[in-house]
């Protein structure tokens, strides 16, 4: 049975029960179709024998910031968003987290939905809910409230289930590295000159083209967070290629270009857009190749497909989520010899940083085992041929 928390005296009790406990879960539903930044409608929390759900609504969040910030485990479900939005509506962000999906990632189960695991862990299926459901909209249905209740009212007794696994496993420490590494993720506010890496119709631009998009994208990202509006409402992907390979010099010019529209050129938008472009042209040449990572060297291409197969039996080896373990980027990125891949540091380095090392360093080779699985051993230094 849950309780719908709906004063700021009422939060203010919610927050000094929960202060007592030893952990707590805690969900958020919000909305981003009409923002930039996430639009907080609803908090769910459980701890003991509690399960209350906050109306942002109708007061301020801000109090929270005490429950999470204290010695508390704060537990979530695939919360990379949760905790964008407790940081947005709160200030803050949980200083002991753990992250149910992560949990569940170290005992071989591949970004399982929490409906998913509670299946397969406690036998518990949850009630369906409408996925496109309008959080923002009074008064919540009981069906609403019902659905939101069950995203946190099994969460610690799933967390008991995985927590006694790992354990088993003797994966704790490898889950409680990645927790760190999820807290420690960008939040709220994207890097503006990295826009242009999002906009797909921009990647065969060059030069010049290349410059003025790559302007154009970050100037649209940060009017949208100054506004916050998504970034579509400024200009859409395609205006932006369009300017971009037009390079205009008057306000004139702008109007009849494919991808923009007249929404986009008011509040004085046109004028700014012209002053961009100016400074598209006017950025350097080599600055694409700045923000680019290294090429990957020609000859260690044929290493990446051959270490993402010997991965993924690594993955189903040890009972690991294979995008947990390793990435194909990730071992791009290790081969490039980017510093700060993650195959360089902790549980990942051992398992599969160092081997790749000594494999491309030709004192490892990979090799099937007689029943169709890849190992990588120590090379025999000895040619078949």
């Amino acid at each position: 049975m849950h309780t719908l928390v709906t004063t700021d005296n009422e939060l203010d009790r919610v927050v000094a029960s929960a202060l007592q406990a030893d952990r707590y879960a805690i969900d958020t539903e919000f909305h981003r179709e009409r923002t930039y930044y996430p639009q907080v409608a609803l908090v769910q929390m459980a701890w003991d024998d509690e399960l209350v759900l906050i109306d942002p609504l109708e007061l301020d969040l801000k109090p929270l910031a005490a429950l999470l910030e204290s010695d508390a485990v704060c537990v979530v479900h695939a919360g990379v968003q949760d905790l964008e939005v407790l940081e947005l509506s709160c200030g803050s962000i949980p200083r002991r987290l753990l992250d149910t999906q992560i949990a569940a990632g170290f005992l071989g189960v591949s970004t399982g939905s929490l409906a998913s695991l509670l299946d397969r862990f406690l036998g518990i299926s949850l009630p369906k809910g409408d996925r496109l459901t309008d959080w923002l909209r009074r008064p919540l249905t009981d069906d609403q409230l019902r659905y939101a209740a069950s995203d946190v009212e099994h969460l610690l007794q799933l967390t008991d289930v995985l927590e006694s696994q790992l354990a088993e496993e003797g994966r704790t420490e490898w889950a409680a590295e990645e927790y760190e590494l999820l807290k420690d993720r960008p939040r709220n506010r994207r890097v503006p000159e990295e826009a242009i890496t999002r906009i797909k119709e921009a990647r065969s631009l060059k030069g010049q083209a290349y410059q003025v998009a790559t302007a154009l994208g970050a100037w649209r990202e940060e009017r949208a967070a100054s506004r916050n509006v998504p970034v579509r409402q400024v200009l859409s992907d395609l205006g932006i290629v369009a300017i971009a390979q037009l390079a205009p010099h008057s306000t004139d010019q702008l109007r009849g270009l494919r991808g923009v529209e007249s929404r986009h050129l008011r509040d004085g938008a046109d004028a700014e857009i012209v002053d961009v472009v100016e400074q598209g042209r006017a950025a350097k040449a080599t600055a694409r190749q700045a923000r680019r990572s290294p090429e990957l060297p020609r000859h260690l291409r044929p290493v990446v497909t051959l270490v993402t197969t010997w991965i993924a039996q690594l993955a189903r080896d040890h009972r690991l989520d294979p995008a947990l373990l390793a990435t194909r980027a990730d071992v791009e990125s290790l081969l490039k010899g980017e510093p700060d891949c993650r195959l360089n540091r902790g549980w990942r380095q051992d398992l599969v940083g160092k081997p790749i090392a000594q494999l491309v360093g030709g004192d490892a080779a990979v090799a099937f085992d007689g029943d169709g699985n890849l190992v990588l051993e120590a090379r025999s230094h000895r040619s078949l041929l």
